[in-house]
């Protein structure tokens, strides 16, 4: 496999060619940029947030990974993730 070697990288302190997310006026102001969110992204973002975080299992998980002891139930993830697809089809569908 060849690597393409066109690609040419800038200097770290030069400035990136990306352009600018907000544009000046003629004024010297900022325009202001409307983003909008699909519904999909919004009820991701709101199903994430409501999950409680344990830090104590956190804290078990961890060490019993460092320790070697921690078992991988691979039919447990299997099944959750059959289980999180079908979740995903059917509220799909009822959109």
């Amino acid at each position: 496999m060849k690597i393409d070697t066109s690609f040419k990288t800038t200097g770290a302190g030069s400035t990136s060619s990306r352009p600018r997310a907000e544009s000046a006026d003629k004024s010297g102001k900022a325009a202001a940029t409307e983003v909008t969110l699909s519904a999909a992204s919004s009820q991701m973002a709101g199903a994430s947030s409501g999950a409680p975080i344990d830090g104590a299992r956190i804290a078990e998980i961890k060490l019993a990974i460092s320790e070697g002891r921690f078992q991988i139930n691979a039919e447990a993830i299997a099944d959750g993730l059959i289980d999180t697809a079908r979740g995903l089809l059917q509220a799909q569908r009822k959109a």
